[in-house]
């Protein structure tokens, strides 16, 4: 086969490829006209003919090499083109609706009751979750020897110092580095060494309460408690108090709501007696205050914490306190403000 008729076999293979993308284009310059190309072997070819015949041939070789980088100019500046015109933005269209995630159940509730007690002038305050001996324990009035204190309970992570097991750490702090009147919330997360189960966990999140000032009444906490317990769950919802015992308060209580699963009929949930149990409360101990250097004999206080988990687990009816923390996507959707 001489020059002439590789120069047409190769004119005419070019001339019926196929464009029909970007990628056939690729392939076109790398078949052609690449180092390794098919022009390049010609080429060679080429160079190897004596010099009368080069004067004969070369014409043909130079309109070949110009016609086979014409049509892939051409063919790649049709495909930028048209990438081009389809990145072109229109901002006078309305934008896609953008899915975005749903806030934790924990949260969306722990939400809700921040913002009741700030309706009431409380303000909401945090502290660390690594405590000291002194905040945890001995300031809220904590015996040497209470059963609070042994490893059962406890994260020790050395002497004396801990993961709080409570959000009364933070009173501690909020009493030692302010005069009365004090009233504040404090949100936040705990842990305690128990057994993981349905009910229970070893870490979970609390919000505790308090409020110093001349003249506090166990009367005064009996009407924020009510009213916050009214908010949250509605107009009918009863409450009752039962003595119990706290280091830290002095009277302690015990506040139970009636069942809002079964209303007050008797369920599973609350053991068939109409009534749930969610938080602990009572009058500040005179001994808290005396650790906190405010006077027991000018100011008086109460306190009141609950768990936010026992609270969304009222509120949405769920059975299981593992799943909180279990991230399964299916659960979580369920939630929206």
């Amino acid at each position: 086969m001489n020059l002439d008729e590789e120069i047409l076999i190769i004119k005419n293979k070019a001339a019926a490829e196929n464009f029909s993308n970007a990628q056939n284009v690729e392939e076109f310059r790398i078949k052609y006209i690449s180092k390794k190309g098919e022009m390049n072997v010609l080429l060679e070819k080429f160079k190897q003919l004596d010099n009368e015949t080069k004067k004969v041939a070369g014409k043909k070789v130079n309109e070949l090499k110009q016609f086979l980088e014409n049509l892939w100019e051409t063919q790649k500046n049709n495909f930028e083109n048209e990438v081009e015109n389809t990145q072109k933005i229109d901002f006078s269209l309305p934008s896609n609706e953008q899915k975005i995630g749903n806030r934790h159940p924990l949260k969306l509730v722990e939400k809700q009751m921040v913002e009741i007690f700030n309706r009431l002038g409380f303000t909401v305050e945090d502290g660390p979750e690594i405590e000291s001996d002194w905040y945890n324990f001995s300031a809220l009035n904590f015996p040497e020897d209470h059963p609070a204190r042994d490893m059962q309970d406890t994260f020790f992570i050395e002497n004396e110092i801990s993961l709080r097991t409570h959000t009364s750490s933070v009173q501690v702090r909020i009493m030692e580095n302010n005069q009365p009147p004090i009233r504040v919330i404090m949100p936040g997360r705990v842990y305690r060494n128990e057994a993981i189960s349905a009910r229970a966990h070893c870490f979970f999140h609390q919000i505790e309460g308090l409020y110093i000032d001349e003249k506090v009444s166990f009367a005064d906490l009996k009407q924020t408690l009510f009213h916050f317990v009214n908010e949250m769950f509605g107009e009918d919802i009863k409450i009752r108090f039962r003595a119990s015992y706290f280091p830290f308060t002095e009277v302690s209580a015990e506040m139970d709501i009636t069942c809002i699963l079964c209303n007050g009929k008797g369920c599973n949930v609350c053991k068939q007696s109409g009534w749930v149990e969610i938080m602990g409360c009572g009058m500040v101990d005179p001994n808290v205050l005396k650790n906190c250097n405010i006077d027991p004999e000018k100011y008086s206080g109460f306190a009141f914490g609950m768990g936010i988990e026992r609270i969304t687990m009222l509120k949405y009816d769920i059975k299981d306190l593992r799943i909180f923390s279990q991230n399964d996507i299916r659960f979580l959707r369920q939630f929206s403000e």
